[in-house]
């Protein structure tokens, strides 16, 4: 571990790969399944979303309000500033994307619908993923300034959100299979998603590491991101259908992540 702490920006790299492949791999389902039960992509998604719940406020509040507290800020002024823009951002960028599709014309072609349909689920979800690359890679930047206190909570933040990125490549990639596109380039377009998360990470373990002073401010800005991507757009996904079983995944993947960050932290 203290290896790895010597390389922040390399281990925060490292982990918004991994979120990113791991949305690869829920893509590749493509190959193997031709489909997938909507009851377990909202399981999957339902899960992932507990699980970013607990990481906001474990791995990313709770750590701003405590170094708020270090650097003799106001506890709660930062924080909640940061939380605050931080979901007005996805509020504000969600909105101007749904305007411009809206107003896009496309070419009168039998594949209109399917193209159109691809660029709004990529565009999607792109967005919120890059809030999430955002707050691994802040999150490693205060694990590395802090001598690895917070490096579990990190780790377990990449993973959290790496297991709500599965059902989202295979949220793209199926749809796009029944509408005509061939697997390979379902596949693409759902891998393609995740590709901001290392981009995210890394300008979020380098604002970490060079300015300091605002570190509240980033974690509690990823968190603020986070919650409002969980609320505007895994909720209200899972739910669809079979409501219960995204109630109870919700709760247990909130669950997990306690039980894991507190045993593990």
């Amino acid at each position: 571990m203290k290896t790895i702490l010597n390389y922040p920006i390399l281990a925060a790299f490292l982990a918004t790969v991994f979120t990113w492949g791991v949305t690869a791999l829920g893509a590749s389902v493509v190959f193997f399944f031709k489909d997938m039960s909507r009851k377990t992509l909202n399981l999957f998604l339902s899960f992932g979303a507990g699980v970013m719940i607990a990481a906001s406020f474990w791995s990313l509040l709770n750590p701003a309000i405590d170094l708020s507290e270090e650097l003799g800020h106001i506890p709660y002024l930062m924080p909640s500033l940061g939380f605050f823009l931080g979901g007005i951002l996805i509020i504000v960028s969600d909105k101007i994307l749904d305007k411009k599709l809206k107003n896009h014309t496309f070419a009168d072609d039998k594949n209109q619908s399917s193209i159109k349909r691809s660029i709004l689920m990529v565009s999607a979800i792109t967005l919120h993923n890059f809030p999430e690359g955002l707050a691994v890679g802040v999150a490693f930047g205060v694990a590395a300034i802090s001598g690895g206190g917070d490096f579990t909570g990190a780790i377990l933040l990449a993973i959290g959100i790496g297991l709500q990125n599965f059902p989202e490549g295979a949220s793209v990639s199926l749809p796009l299979y029944r509408e005509g596109f061939s697997a390979r380039k379902s596949f693409f377009y759902g891998q393609c998603s995740g590709m901001v998360e290392p981009i995210a990470g890394l300008i979020g373990v380098v604002a970490a590491l060079t300015i300091q002073s605002i570190l509240p401010f980033l974690l509690s800005f990823s968190a603020g991101a986070m919650i409002a991507v969980v609320a505007s757009e895994l909720i209200p996904e899972a739910a669809t259908e079979h409501k219960n079983t995204s109630t109870l995944g919700v709760i247990l993947g909130f669950m997990v992540m306690m039980i894991l960050d507190i045993a593990l932290g």
